[in-house]
């Protein structure tokens, strides 16, 4: 099996289709550790320049950067370990071992509270402000006080639980991996890309340790800017979550309740040789195309009682776009690179129908009325 075009994906798309979610817990819970020196033998007092911050030793640059990246590489050790061994049992047993739906909107959901919590935290904002992550008394004895191997602790924790949240690439690799055959080559796959995401978490973290080290002005605004990307990320993993779940509050639908939403596209209104709706042997056919990045049309006019079949016909798709969900239906299927997936909604009544990629990224709707 060859894995290169796996670690290019990983390398190109991975990092940055993840770094909304799972970027966005790392820089948060990051930024919020508490800042510790390793315990060592005490040194004599010196007096601190003009202008230094009188608390902070003197260390060689090699070794702050080690304490820098050491979260990142606890984060990306838990991540490749849960990762891979999902990647084994998705090769053994195929699609039975998928996460279901509503385990995966929860898991976004409260990955988007926790993400927001930490950019308010970052801001300063009352009530969040003391906002710490600590690991747990029993770990700190164990270490005996070592700051990296404490500060290594809950990014390897959330790295572990990051396999609940599967970004957009990510899930096209679970799919490859299904179809893998055995569990060796599902976990190299998985695991190979997760590797292929490295540079970019590495970046990210250490743009958040930087954050949390520097003094005076600098760690203001710093903190600052981390603090507003962080909230972003949040309420945009949030917001995915919304989508999943089809909740009225969600951006599309509060978008398209002030007028912004595209309007239904009918038959009429594009060219004879591919209209989105047809009939076909008495049942009606609704064609939605899915592109690396979209929906098209997003909205599509639709006559209620009649059977309807949807075929979400895909085109050099990838990343989220693969995984598509229709919340009310409370199911999740995952489309071909190329190809069509024909979907039966049976006898659909007036009203609307909404679909939407498998992290809320990209989202559409059929509108369905008695006048279609």
């Amino acid at each position: 099996m060859n894995l290169v075009p796996v670690l290019l994906t990983g390398l190109l798309a991975g990092g940055v289709s993840c770094a909304a979610v799972q970027g966005g817990l790392l820089a948060g819970l990051v930024a919020r550790q508490r800042a510790t020196v390793p315990a060592g033998p005490a040194s004599p007092q010196v007096r601190p320049r003009p202008g230094s911050p009188a608390s902070a030793p003197t260390r060689p640059a090699r070794v702050l950067l080690a304490d820098d990246l050491a979260p990142v590489g606890g984060f990306l050790a838990g991540k490749l370990t849960s990762h891979a061994l999902l990647g084994a049992v998705l090769g053994a047993l195929g699609g039975a071992a998928q996460l279901s739906l509503h385990v995966r909107t929860m898991a976004q959901l409260a990955a988007g509270v926790l993400v927001i919590a930490f950019g308010l935290a970052q801001l300063g904002v009352p009530g969040f402000k003391g906002l710490v992550i600590e690991p747990p008394t029993a770990w700190t004895r164990f270490v005996r006080g070592r700051a990296r191997s404490g500060s290594i602790f809950a990014p390897a924790l959330l790295g572990v639980a990051s396999v609940l949240i599967p970004c957009g690439v990510t899930l096209s690799v679970m799919a490859l991996a299904i179809t893998s055959g055995s569990a060796l080559a599902g976990a190299a796959t998985m695991a190979v890309f997760v590797a292929g995401t490295g540079p970019l978490f590495a970046v990210l973290g250490y743009a958040a340790a930087a954050a949390r080290r520097a003094a005076g002005a600098w760690r203001r605004r710093l903190a600052l800017a981390t603090g507003l990307v962080v909230l972003a990320m949040g309420l945009y993993t949030f917001n995915g979550g919304l989508e999943m779940s089809g909740s009225p509050v969600a951006a599309s639908q509060l978008a398209a309740a002030a007028g912004f939403g595209p309007a239904p596209v009918t038959a009429a209104a594009v060219a004879a040789d591919a209209p989105p709706v047809s009939m076909v042997d008495g049942r009606q056919v609704v064609v939605i195309t899915a592109t690396t990045g979209a929906y098209a049309p997003g909205n599509i006019a639709v006559r209620a009682g009649v059977p309807t079949t949807l075929v979400v016909r895909a085109h050099n798709a990838e990343g989220c776009v693969r995984a598509f969900v229709i919340p009310s239906m409370g199911e999740q299927w995952i489309l071909p690179v190329n190809g069509d997936t024909s979907i039966d909604l049976g006898t659909p009544g007036a009203g609307t129908l909404r679909y939407t990629c498998g992290m809320g990224m990209y989202t559409g709707k059929l509108t369905i009325s008695e006048q279609s």
